[in-house]
């Protein structure tokens, strides 16, 4: 039987609550499928600057190098203000540092939740859309600079870049439904025209096959309320693909249900949701683990290679949702907390 050594970064906020949600779950997937893991904790972000005086230490970095994959929870918070030591950069660096290139943000309503969302039902039959974000580029990483009266940053993008990404999106789209639509700002941004112009040579050269769209991110923005389920992968860069997502998680009526993979060119990944660390709310028992849970889900499938296990998670988060044992922002009236989903989910998959 095959180790595996996963990492858990809770981080910040709701981080520490939604991660711990999580594992409940997992615990629950090695009970019933006898797996052999070994499971660490580090810190990062917030949490890592009060205790190590940055957001990424040595020692978090040295275990994340040894893991199979790793879950964050959140990062990010109110009290982290001095700009040249934010928790952000913890999570950043953590990308950079796995080279996970690729963010997928799978996005697929519950019919059950269709009144969670602000759009009319009808615009959700048949949504399934999977965004694939450029994770490890752009305005992200980009030279900054910052006096009294003016700041700049800087978005960068290499030829090879953008064939990476848009290659991952082509062939995505092949295990689905055959289509592809790259977003970009090509009538304003030369960045923008570069991912236009390799996007068509990769698609005429290598996917032809593939049905490939064009919409400017303006467009794309409004047609992803308009017509959400004409989307099958789309493809973008780092920063539009953010706030894309942000607005795609409306079509499943809240931020806390979405899941995201980031991957690079081999099996290890980072799995976390896309929502933030809702201090706000932090330590209340409220924040929703749906997305932190269906990232492990997520985690089994890409990095550990076990479908079986991430369909039971999957099927189990169904059933939860179905009998609408969830939190307050799905269900405002008698929700359950945060831990109890993840114990109400963990019953589902050990059945």
């Amino acid at each position: 039987m095959a180790e595996y050594q996963l990492l858990f970064l809770p981080g910040d906020g709701i981080g520490p609550e939604i991660v711990a949600a999580t594992e409940t779950v997992l615990n629950a997937c090695i009970r019933k499928f006898d797996l052999d893991i070994r499971l660490e904790h580090a810190s990062i972000g917030g949490a890592a600057i009060d205790t190590e005086g940055t957001p990424y230490p040595d020692s978090t970095r040295a275990s994340v190098q040894q893991a199979d994959a790793v879950l964050l929870g959140a990062v990010g918070g109110p009290k982290w203000t001095d700009p040249n030591c934010r928790p952000e950069q913890g999570l950043l660096a953590l990308r950079k540092d796995m080279q996970v290139f690729a963010n997928l943000r799978p996005v697929k309503p519950w019919p059950r939740l269709a009144a969670a969302s602000p759009l009319k039902s009808e615009y959700l039959q048949g949504v399934d859309l999977l965004v694939v974000r450029e994770l490890t580029g752009g305005i992200y990483f980009g030279e900054k600079s910052r006096t009294a009266d003016s700041a700049t940053d800087v978005s960068t993008y290499s030829r090879h870049e953008i064939e990476r990404i848009v290659r991952k999106a082509f062939e995505w789209a092949r295990q689905r439904r055959n289509k592809v639509t790259m977003v970009d700002k090509a009538n304003v941004l030369e960045t923008s025209r570069l991912w236009r112009e390799v996007t068509q040579q990769v698609h005429q050269g290598e996917y032809s096959d593939v049905e490939l769209e064009i919409l400017l991110v303006d467009a794309a923005a409004m047609h992803l309320l308009s017509r959400p389920a004409d989307f099958d992968v789309m493809v973008t860069e780092n920063m539009f693909g953010d706030i894309l997502t942000d607005e795609a998680s409306m079509l499943a009526g809240s931020l806390g249900v979405l899941p995201s993979a980031s991957l690079g060119d081999g099996p290890r990944g980072l799995y976390e949701p896309i929502h933030g660390s809702a201090p706000d709310i932090a330590g209340q028992n409220r924040a929703n683990p749906i997305g932190t849970i269906l990232s492990l889900a997520l985690l089994f499938r890409h990095s550990l290679q076990r479908e079986d296990i991430a369909q039971s998670i999957e099927k189990a988060v169904d059933q939860a949702v179905e009998s609408e044992q969830v939190t307050a922002d799905l269900k405002p009236t008698q929700p359950l907390g945060c831990k109890e989903v993840g114990e109400v989910v963990a019953r589902g998959v050990v059945g």
